[in-house]
């Protein structure tokens, strides 16, 4: 007998988490707003910063690999995310990374480069309003004030108990990404509500 291939849409890692969302973000007045944003392209990109592919890649992609450390670079509809000397994170719309790999690798030509499809493994909050900073400094050790922690800025950091990496957003009142493993997003779901109930 052939095997079949469930049809189903994927769902994810937070799907049952859209009402409470949707009701704290009305509970606070838009002090606070949370929602998930789901099944993101992300792309593990290693290669050499100081080497022809790097500017390649940049082109290939219209947006360049940022090379300050913990810099955010965004062009259109794809973000670059710096995670280290060598490596980068980049995000961009559902269902995008497999052209995306195929530019990386066409522009590193023979330059060594490596590219791991890492959309499943993550799932995004997006934690928005006047209070997200508040919210966040209350599981993260960062400063999150905007003279430390603004607009284009990234770290690899632990919020509550789980490791995230957290993106503050180019527009202030755009808030910040949370990107964190999909088997830590239950459990960052509900630190998040509870850490966001003064303001409920």
């Amino acid at each position: 007998m052939a095997d079949t291939v469930s049809s189903a849409p994927p769902r994810s890692p937070l799907s049952s988490y859209a009402a409470r969302f949707a009701a704290a973000t009305r509970t606070s007045r838009g002090a606070v707003r949370l929602a998930e944003l789901p099944f993101l392209s992300q792309l593990d990109v290693r290669l050499d910063a100081k080497g022809s592919a790097a500017d390649a890649v940049g082109l290939a992609l219209g947006v360049q690999l940022p090379l300050e450390p913990n810099a955010v670079a965004r062009t259109g509809g794809s973000t670059a995310l710096w995670l280290g000397p060598d490596e980068w994170l980049l995000v961009a719309p559902a269902g995008g990374q497999r052209d995306l790999e195929r530019r990386i690798r066409a522009a590193a030509g023979d330059d060594p480069v490596a590219v791991t499809d890492v959309s499943a493994q993550r799932t995004t909050f997006l934690v928005s309003g006047p209070r997200a900073r508040d919210v966040l400094a209350h599981g993260c050790s960062l400063d999150l004030h905007p003279r430390a922690f603004g607009p284009g800025r990234c770290a690899q950091t632990t919020l509550g108990r789980a490791q995230v990496v957290l993106v503050a957003r180019d527009d202030p009142g755009a808030g910040f990404w949370v990107l964190v493993r999909s088997s830590f997003a239950g459990y960052l779901a509900d630190w998040l509500l509870d850490a966001a109930t003064e303001y409920l």
